[in-house]
C-alpha cells in the first residue's frame, strides 16, 4: 500500500492490531533507522525459551513486514548461513506513518516523514549496524538495572543546534542515568573510512562548541565518544592510535571532552565514566 493510501481509518486498523511488543518493535527500528533480526532477538524475545524463541520472532515479524510496519532490506550481515538473524529490518511505510502516532506515547523523538524504504550501500549499512548496536547495548545495560538510558537518537534525529545558525551532526547522541547522575554523550563511529584531516575538522568543531559555552539537546556540554569499527584488528589499532594523538593535539578542552576507544570498550566505558 503506497503512503498516499495510508491514511484516516486504515491506518487506525493497524495501529489498532498492534501489540504493546508490536509497538516496542516499531519504536525501536524507527528510533535507531535499522536493526538486524538478531538484535531485535536480543531487545524483544530474549524472554521467550530459547527452543521457540527463534519460530516466534520470525512469526511476529513476518506478521509486521506483511502489514507494511517493517520492510526486509535487500542487504543482509553475517551471509546466508546467518538466516533470520542476519536479516535487515527498516520501518515500512505502514510503520513510517504509525511512527509519529508512537512517538507522543514513548516520548522519544521519531522520523515522521514517510518514503519507500531502501537499501544503502554495505558501508553505510554496516557504520548504522554498528551505532545501533552501540544503542542495543546500551539497553540490555539498562535491563540490568545498571544505567537508564533516558534518551537515544541516531543520524538526524540526533542532530543539534551549534549555536552559530548551523548543526551539530554526531552520528548518535544519549542521555545515562544512575540515581542521581547523569552523563550527556555524542557518538562518532569510525570505521577508518574517513581521512584524519576529515575527522580532525569534525573534532574541532565540538571543541569551538565548548570553548563557546553552547548547550547540547540535554542542557549540557556533552561528551564526545570517538568509537573505533573495523572487521581487521590490526586496522582498529592503527587507527585509535592515530585518532588519539590527533585528539592530544586539538586546543582545550579535548583531552577531557574527547574520548577514544575500541567499539568493544564503547559501553563498558560509558557506563564506567558515569559511575565514575
Amino acid at each position: 500500500m503506497t503512503a498516499a493510501r495510508l491514511r484516516g481509518r486504515a491506518l487506525e486498523r493497524i495501529l489498532d492490531s498492534l501489540s504493546d511488543r508490536d509497538r516496542a518493535i516499531l519504536v525501536d527500528v524507527g528510533r535507531n533507522r535499522v536493526l538486524s533480526g538478531a538484535q531485535l532477538s536480543r531487545l524483544h524475545f530474549v524472554t521467550i525459551a530459547p527452543t521457540a524463541r527463534d519460530r516466534i520472532r520470525r512469526k511476529v515479524l513476518a506478521r509486521l513486514v506483511t502489514l507494511g510496519v517493517l520492510a526486509i532490506l535487500d542487504r543482509r550481515v553475517g551471509g546466508a548461513r546467518s538466516g533470520s538473524d542476519g536479516l535487515v529490518f527498516a520501518p515500512g511505510i505502514a510503520g513510517q506513518r504509525v511512527l509519529p502516532l508512537l512517538a507522543a506515547e514513548s516520548a522519544v523523538k521519531l522520523p515522521t516523514r514517510a518514503r519507500r524504504p531502501w537499501t544503502p550501500g554495505e558501508r553505510f549499512l554496516k557504520h548504522s549496524l554498528d551505532v545501533s548496536e552501540l544503542g542495543v547495548q546500551l539497553r540490555e545495560q539498562e535491563q540490568t538495572g545498571a544505567v537508564t538510558l533516558a534518551r537515544w537518537a541516531v543520524e538526524a534525529t540526533a542532530a543539534y543546534p551549534n549555536g552559530f545558525g548551523g548543526l551539530m551532526k554526531p552520528d548518535a547522541s544519549l542521555l545515562l542515568q544512575a540515581g542521581n547522575i547523569e552523563d550527556s554523550w555524542v557518538i562518532e563511529l569510525d570505521r577508518a573510512t574517513e581521512s584524519l584531516p576529515t575527522l580532525r575538522h569534525k573534532l574541532l568543531a565540538y571543541v569551538d562548541f565548548a570553548n563557546a559555552g553552547q548547550v547540547g539537546p540535554d542542557g549540557t556540554i556533552p561528551r564526545v565518544l570517538v568509537v573505533v569499527s573495523h572487521e581487521k584488528p590490526l586496522v582498529i589499532e592503527n587507527r585509535l592510535k592515530a585518532i588519539q594523538e590527533l585528539v592530544s593535539g586539538l586546543p582545550d578542552p579535548a583531552d577531557r571532552l574527547i574520548h577514544a576507544v575500541r567499539f568493544e570498550q564503547a559501553v563498558p566505558h560509558l557506563v564506567n565514566v558515569l559511575d565514575g
